[in-house]
């Protein structure tokens, strides 16, 4: 398993509340996949090396930032690429401030994103024919389920009380009132 992705599964076992105290003790640990032999987890200075300047233009850093939040992580596939730390969410990231860079607009990165990854690297779907049942869906199931409660609370107060027999109501005052306690005499 790739390196990125160790990062994504140990980032969602902490996200589902296994918390820092169950990864310091190992026992969640053990239901990861560690690197292999032949892939050696990268030294500190490797690390630090690899990690993304920020740009000197904070203004574009911003509007970097801005792009990457609406795309999908393509590793991790549930974080934006924005807040991944994944190799490929860092070279989209700078794949997007030298587009931004060259003077492209936040959309046209987007498109050529899209027109790359598909439209899953988008982490807001478009609007269209393809996903209207994904943006309708819930309101569509929300609307299911308060017809059929109503359907339910309707059936309900359509059922007519039944009539007791006097012999019958005797029997339930029977079955309902208390014993007397025995008397000692």
């Amino acid at each position: 398993m790739p390196l990125d992705e160790q990062v994504c599964n140990r980032r969602r076992m902490v996200r589902l509340g296994m918390g820092w105290a169950a990864l310091s003790t190992g026992a969640a640990w053990a239901q990861l996949p560690t690197a292999s032999a032949s892939a050696p987890l990268p030294s500190a200075s490797a690390s630090a090396s690899q990690a993304t300047p920020l740009a000197s233009d904070p203004a574009l850093e911003a509007r970097v930032m801005e792009v990457a939040h609406e795309l999908r992580c393509l590793v991790c596939q549930n974080e934006t690429i924005a807040g991944s730390q994944a190799e490929l969410a860092q070279d989209l990231r700078k794949q997007i401030r030298l587009k931004l860079q060259q003077g492209q607009t936040p959309a046209e990165i987007i498109d050529f994103m899209v027109a790359r990854y598909g439209e899953f690297v988008r982490y807001r779907p478009a609007l269209k024919g393809t996903t209207l049942m994904l943006w309708a869906g819930p309101f569509v199931l929300l609307l299911a389920a308060l017809a059929g409660l109503a359907f339910v609370i309707q059936r309900r107060r359509q059922v007519p009380a039944v009539a007791l027999s006097d012999a019958q109501r005797a029997q339930a005052k029977a079955l309902l009132t208390p014993p007397s306690p025995p008397t000692s005499s």
